[in-house]
């Protein structure tokens, strides 16, 4: 896969990126999963303190200490911002959002010594905290990129008004921002997220390109109505229902963020870059799940 710039401001990624927000707690299979991704030509991987319920950094930064895989060879995403109750963290007694300036410094230097790497490409803020004082959370991102620890800065799950709020407070540029994005789900296009994050010379990272298999198993409405005109799509481009789906987002610009465990499925998403699709044939998969009335004429 040739590596592409997150932004203008950005590293280089590859253009698919595997994520960890599904894997179970130290499940034994990043080793196989990992070693598949690299030979894939997908080297950018994204982490946060809470997945795994909280071991999955760990569990990463053991892979990397075992000299399988070189550091310089790979681009690490992490997070934080989202607190989930776990076993793992019994000072959790609710979930919340802290991204307080103290949470996030604390944050990192966890991340970088469960990694066991001395730096992250890109450290984001997972959703907003209304209660977190903006001023010292943008002091505390501007001292983690000057130290080294953190290279880039993003953002995740950010509505407009948030992304323009930190930006604001903000003498460094914000290079990433997660959106939930698959053909079943086209608020972020609706609503003005997409648009945003263009303007700001980003792409966008397409969380769940394939709607945590709704779109291939789902048996809602929507979901079936995709389907049948997937299944056509997918004769026309002698593919199948993924990976036209992936190329869907593909052809808009987005970066599809994987989240499978099944190396089938990943890939599904790998042979969708392969798909160039026609621009007509996006817009009726872009109507195919819209309202009657909200179906472009």
């Amino acid at each position: 896969m040739k590596k592409v710039y997150l932004s203008d401001a950005g590293p280089k990624v590859s253009p698919a990126i595997y994520g960890f927000w599904r894997w179970e707690k130290e499940d034994k299979k990043m080793d196989e999963i990992v070693h598949f991704c690299l030979d894939k030509g997908i080297n950018t991987f994204d982490h946060s303190d809470r997945y795994g319920e909280y071991t999955a950094e760990k569990t990463f930064g053991e892979l990397l200490a075992k000299k399988s895989i070189q550091r310089s060879d790979i681009v690490l995403f992490s997070k934080c911002g989202v607190n989930i109750p776990s076993p793992a963290r019994p000072d959790i007694r609710v979930a919340h959002v802290n991204t307080s300036a103290a949470h996030i410094t604390a944050s990192v230097e966890n991340s970088l010594r469960n990694l066991q790497t001395d730096y992250l490409d890109v450290f984001l803020l997972d959703q907003l905290d209304p209660l977190s004082d903006i001023e010292t959370t943008a002091l505390a991102l501007e001292k983690l990129k000057s130290s080294g620890k953190v290279k880039n800065i993003g953002v995740s799950n950010f509505s407009v008004y948030q992304h323009q709020l930190l930006v604001s407070f903000l003498n460094i540029p914000v290079v990433s921002n997660h959106i939930d994005l698959n053909l079943l789900n086209t608020s972020a296009l609706d609503n003005g997220i997409v648009d945003y994050i263009k303007q700001k010379y980003m792409r966008p990272l397409a969380v769940s390109p394939l709607a945590g298999g709704r779109i291939e198993h789902g048996t809602d409405e929507q979901a079936l109505k995709l389907r049948k005109k997937l299944n056509e799509m997918a004769t026309k481009y002698d593919s199948n229902i993924e990976s036209v789906a992936v190329a869907w987002l593909i052809k808009l610009g987005a970066l599809p963020l994987i989240g499978t465990l099944e190396e089938k499925r990943i890939q599904n998403i790998v042979d969708a870059f392969a798909i160039e699709m026609d621009h007509q044939d996006w817009y009726e998969l872009y109507n195919t799940t819209k309202p009657t009335q909200a179906v472009l004429d």
